[in-house]
């Protein structure tokens, strides 16, 4: 009793802590159910919705930073908001704090899934294939307010090919083209592979009834 009390004492102490004046939570809606929250620095920055519990939900601690008692409290903080029908995503990298990193090891909750970069330092429960630069622009082109779904999409301007298209141009499907061949090819748009990797996670869920 004495520590669901405490865990409680926790969790509150991280919704209603001061906020720095001018310091706020990134916040974006993925679709389906699963919120994005950008952390800056802890205590200060929390990921905590206007009310109620997050639900499913992608923290984003990468270039993160915090103190060893905040990386603590927000420890119980995901533990009591997590479950296996609530999971959260954790994006980390070489650049969070380490008092966070060593916070939420990979696999410890059920619902947890701890996404880095592949490196050396960090074992994550999922290692994402990209370069530590192409972390940091994606990173930073929604700091600059790129739309999150242009982060989110390989080819968004990329023609769905699809039986209305076939019929459309009096094609057969093994002759239909990646894309129409009297336009250009766009240039590779800028993704972010982490943030790519757990929203997928999320849709296979979903998509397996699991959440």
């Amino acid at each position: 009793m004495r520590a669901a009390a405490r865990l409680a004492a926790l969790v509150l102490a991280l919704g209603t802590a001061a906020t720095p004046a001018g310091a706020a939570t990134l916040v974006r809606d993925l679709g389906q159910g699963l919120t994005y929250f950008r952390v800056h620095d802890l205590p200060g920055d929390q990921p905590s919705p206007p009310s109620g519990r997050p639900g499913a939900c992608v923290i984003d601690l990468r270039f993160a930073k915090s103190d060893d008692a905040s990386a603590a409290t927000f420890r119980a903080w995901v533990t009591f908001n997590l479950s296996a029908h609530t999971p959260v995503f954790i994006l980390e990298n070489t650049q969070t704090d380490a008092a966070l990193l060593a916070a939420l090891p990979g696999g410890a909750h059920p619902g947890l899934f701890v996404l880095a970069p592949i490196s050396a330092r960090i074992s994550p429960d999922i290692a994402v294939h990209v370069t530590e630069d192409a972390d940091k622009k994606a990173y930073d082109a929604l700091e600059k307010g790129a739309d999150v779904g242009s982060l989110l999409s390989d080819y968004p301007d990329k023609p769905r090919i699809d039986e209305a298209y076939l019929e459309k141009e009096h094609i057969a499907d093994s002759d239909a083209p990646d894309e129409p061949t009297d336009k250009p090819a766009p240039p590779v748009p800028l993704t972010d592979p982490m943030l790519q990797r757990a929203v997928q996670l999320h849709r296979g869920l979903l998509a397996l009834r699991r959440i």
